[in-house]
């Protein structure tokens, strides 16, 4: 099978196409024949060496996001059969709970090998069936970034028709983060800075839009819009860049997911807004196999479609891929296919 491996060191440089012997199933185990893979930011800071020891050591394949149809089955598999439409769950060894270190010493992508392959063998407690109305590049997109905005609006902040969410730009987890809201009922609030964005994020279920560069007080609109009280929650990407607004932008009692710190790791935070005002600061971090299916489950039964960067790109062109997401110019997610 071909894969794409990185070879003697960490480093974009070091990624290599490999040719490996095909894989066949162990018992308890199923083989995946990957069609798509989408990528993340955490991809690209493990590729560079950024996770230390949590990333393990080359050779590794990278990306922990992919989604394709069982080939094979090993002995002791229930319930999957070859052809079954799935994707594998971010990590093997995180069936459900909160995260500590053996969830993490089973992620794809680093420590173990990830999705960027033609064959995949998963064991079959973490492989998730996915949604048979999605594409294979719409699955791939679910594993990592679909369920760590699951968790941040659903299972964690336990969004109430009514309530109100306001989410920061229009990368693949604040879409998903909006999409969830409007599916728990929330009345929404997107920010951005491309005007162009904002609009193609209307049909994703976006009620209020704020081009931050336009009106850089954000928060303040977003107390507006909610007759002064504040929004219920904020799914805040940026970290020192925005996360003081995000507590201004809060009611007294509400709550913050922390999601990634694009904007720097350590902000200029009045912390006596927080404990004035009663507000919950969450850490998010993906989620288990059994929160995975509970989400596919919600995507299924809502007929919901992730959002995707238009232009797509292919197994060969993975350096592309991650250069689109570090531009920062894309709109969702961006995925590679046509393996």
């Amino acid at each position: 099978m071909k894969a794409i491996r990185l070879e003697e060191d960490f480093g974009l440089e070091n990624l290599r196409r490999v040719d490996l012997p095909d894989p066949e199933p162990a018992p308890g185990e199923a083989v995946i024949a990957i069609q798509a893979v989408a990528i993340n930011p955490r991809d690209r800071i493990m590729m560079m060496g950024g996770y230390g020891r949590m990333g393990g050591k080359p050779p590794l394949i990278p990306l922990c996001d992919g989604a394709g149809r069982i080939t094979a089955v090993g002995e002791g598999v229930e319930g999957l059969k070859e052809g079954d439409f799935v994707v594998p769950a971010y990590s093997v060894t995180w069936p459900h709970g909160a995260p500590d270190a053996e969830a993490h010493r089973g992620a794809h992508g680093g420590p173990r090998d990830g999705t960027m392959r033609a064959l995949m063998p998963v064991p079959a407690q973490a492989v998730l069936k996915a949604p048979a109305h999605l594409t294979p590049a719409e699955a791939a997109s679910l594993p990592c970034a679909g369920v760590t905005a699951w968790s941040a609006v659903v299972e964690q902040a336990q969004i109430k028709p009514g309530q109100w969410v306001l989410c920061q730009g229009t990368g693949a987890i604040s879409l998903f983060a909006l999409q969830f809201a409007k599916l728990a009922g929330a009345r929404t609030i997107l920010t951005s800075s491309s005007d162009e964005k904002l609009e193609r994020a209307k049909p994703l279920g976006a009620d209020h839009l704020i081009n931050y560069r336009r009106d850089p007080d954000w928060h303040k609109i977003a107390r507006e819009l909610t007759d002064g009280v504040g929004v219920d929650h904020v799914v805040d990407v940026g970290g020192a860049a925005t996360l003081d607004q995000s507590v201004s932008a809060v009611r007294s009692s509400g709550s913050v997911s922390l999601i990634g710190v694009l904007g720097g790791s350590a902000p200029p935070l009045n912390l006596g807004k927080v404990v004035t005002r009663n507000v919950r600061l969450q850490g998010v971090t993906v989620g288990g196999a059994d929160m995975a299916r509970r989400m596919l489950a919600a995507i299924d039964a809502s007929g919901m479609r992730p959002a995707l960067e238009t232009e797509r790109f292919a197994f060969e062109d993975l350096a592309g891929a991650l250069a689109r997401l570090e531009e920062g110019t894309h709109f969702g997610k961006v995925v590679c296919e046509d393996f």
